[in-house]
């Protein structure tokens, strides 16, 4: 038996079908042999005589069809490969995957896999910024499902915005790089800082923020499903420890500080963590009491976690990127951050009352560089994470090229 690697490629409804017969070029001369199977909607934008020609296998389209089931069955066909690829990855498909539905050929196959599954998303932005959609997604990755894009761009249907289906040559890449049992991180080392720091007072009160960790701790997650070996750095939460993260847990920036020095050198650092600026100059061994009169605290200020991270002189990370947490004038006070603090990227997000950033399910974010700031719409802190990641692997993969 030869070691070539199979991809079940699932070609489910979406104008975006037709580039599926790239994919499978890109593949084969990968020397990667690809099998499909064609959805009924998929089947109404490319023929099923043109993905056998391009494959050179069958193509696979009938749950019932008793040729194929006594040629290959529908558990045999989804356990035969080394992936399972949708492409394009429909809101119906998804939402398909998500109840798992077991009603055509496409979703049997799904259900019944044992293999990595890696779904390329291509709807309308609406469709995929709907919150049925966000959950579905949400809950796809969190059972292990990997996602390359979409991508923001225009549309068939006149649209701009987020929904658009990663190119065949970036979707090739992430096939490439699941079936070497990694992701598109694989062999880089990745630090994140999560979380609050509580800075003490006294043995019982302390200095904190309302930072929950939710974002930080969702970007580590993604970092590590891309296959980099990641460390997260955390302030104290309620938050489980993300699997396949090591974690270490800090209290103050001082002790976040230097579990981020222990750590290197690393590629990637994302300082996500909602540091304190200030601590107590002076601890107060015992609990202070009170006394009838307004008690006066000194405060001395933190060190600097993400600019001496940033300007590094033995082991500055390939790529810093940092977190700017304002209440006003949003773009330009993380603008002036970003050439403050000396790192790569600024992610600026507006944690004002009323916006739920500290604390919630969702952020909405900017991201600032070199070239300029691109807006992202209001996602769940998972999606952000997916995204920034996704923006880190293709950073890295055009510096290799």
């Amino acid at each position: 038996m030869s070691d070539v690697k199979r991809v079940l490629l699932i070609v489910s409804g979406g104008i975006a079908a037709y580039k599926s017969l790239e994919l499978i070029r890109l593949l084969r001369t990968r020397a990667v042999a690809v099998r499909c199977i064609l959805t009924k909607g998929g089947a109404q934008f490319v023929t099923p005589l043109s993905l056998a020609a391009l494959s050179g296998d069958t193509v696979y389209q009938d749950l019932f069809s008793l040729t194929d089931e006594s040629e290959m069955g529908h558990i045999e066909l989804s356990r035969d490969a080394d992936l399972l690829l949708v492409m394009p990855a429909s809101a119906d498909i998804l939402a398909k995957m998500n109840a798992g539905l077991a009603d055509d050929l496409a979703a049997t196959a799904l259900l019944a896999t044992d293999k990595p599954v890696l779904v390329a998303p291509a709807m309308n932005v609406r469709m995929w910024e709907h919150a049925a959609t966000r959950d579905n997604v949400e809950n796809l990755a969190a059972r292990g499902i990997q996602f390359v894009g979409p991508v923001e761009g225009d549309m068939a249907c006149g649209e701009f915005g987020y929904g658009r289906m990663a190119e065949p040559a970036e979707i090739a890449e992430a096939v490439l790089n699941v079936l070497a049992n990694g992701g598109r991180l694989l062999g880089m080392r990745a630090m994140v800082t999560s979380g609050p720091t509580h800075e003490a007072i006294d043995p019982v009160r302390y200095l904190a923020n309302r930072s929950s960790g939710r974002q930080g701790h969702a970007i580590a997650r993604a970092l590590a499903a891309e296959g980099a070996e990641t460390i997260l750095i955390s302030g104290p939460t309620s938050l489980a420890d993300p699997p396949g993260v090591a974690v270490r847990h800090v209290a103050t920036a001082v002790e976040m500080l230097a579990a981020c020095e222990a750590e290197l050198p690393v590629d990637i650092v994302v300082c996500a963590a909602a540091v304190g600026d200030w601590r107590a100059a002076d601890l107060v061994v015992e609990k202070l009491k009170k006394n009838g009169r307004a008690a006066a605290l000194k405060l001395t200020e933190n060190p600097d976690i993400l600019a001496t991270l940033s300007r590094h002189s033995k082991a500055r990370p390939r790529l810093v990127v940092g977190f700017a947490a304002e209440t006003e004038n949003l773009i330009e006070a993380a603008t002036n951050k970003l050439g403050a603090k000396g790192c790569d990227w600024m992610v600026a997000n507006d944690v004002s009352p009323g916006t739920g950033t500290f604390g919630g399910d969702t952020n909405t974010v900017h991201l600032i560089d070199d070239k300029g700031v691109e807006d992202w719409p209001t996602l769940s802190k998972d999606e952000v994470g997916r995204r920034l990641v996704d923006r880190i692997a293709l950073q890295f993969g055009s510096e290799n090229r």
